[in-house]
């Protein structure tokens, strides 16, 4: 089970970290799409966006950038930004922090940003106040349709993300193998929907 929308409370308690962003003059939504590079699913997905025009965020895991440093250099070089996702998908809670941040470090020389998002959404405060004393600005999010949960059909993850977004959210889908099948049903769906809108997305700044 998981939230498909973070309540404000939730948010609130947790102040420290980027949830969502403050409205625009015109409405924005914010993709961002966790766990690649994937040397087949990444390039879809930005040839994808942009036939929307559409701009999102990656968050990379460093020994995938090092694995396909080719498609790293083709998200930058379309006009998208990337944040760190550590260099092995590490759940903070199992770790201590100074080889928690160790990991992010090391994935630091691969990957040139500011933004960080904990895998799993699990993080020590222990461990994001080194991160936010270093820097570090912690993106979690707004909306979680689930595509990586196989037991998820995608016409419900679909539906988690649509009945449930709004201007100024950042929704988290996936560029994995384990999400493939939900997440490339889900985002030409979602991009259209967003267009039809009149809602801008655009990368995380």
């Amino acid at each position: 089970m998981f939230l498909k929308k973070i309540p404000k409370w939730l948010q609130k308690l947790y102040s420290g970290y980027v949830w969502e962003i403050p409205p625009k003059e015109k409405p924005t939504v914010y993709l961002t799409f966790d766990d690649g590079p994937h040397p087949r699913i990444t390039p879809w997905v930005l040839d994808l966006l942009e036939q929307y025009s559409a701009k999102a965020t990656f968050f990379c895991i460093g020994k995938n950038v090092i694995e396909y440093p080719e498609v790293y250099a083709d998200i930058l070089a379309r006009g998208h930004r990337v944040g760190n996702h550590s260099h092995n998908h590490l759940r903070g809670t199992a770790y201590k922090a100074k080889p928690y941040v160790e990991n992010i470090n090391r994935a630091k020389q691969y990957i040139d940003s500011d933004l960080y998002r904990p895998p799993y959404g699990r993080i020590k405060s222990s461990q994001s106040k080194i991160l936010k004393d270093i820097g570090y600005k912690i993106v979690m999010w707004t909306v979680i349709p689930g595509d990586w949960d196989k037991e998820i059909s995608p016409e419900d993850c679909l539906e988690n993300v649509v009945f449930n977004i709004a201007p100024g959210n950042i929704v988290v889908l996936h560029d994995s193998e384990k999400a493939w099948e939900r997440m490339s049903y889900v985002l030409p769906k979602l991009l259209e929907y967003c267009r039809k809108q009149g809602w801008a997305v655009e990368v995380i700044s």
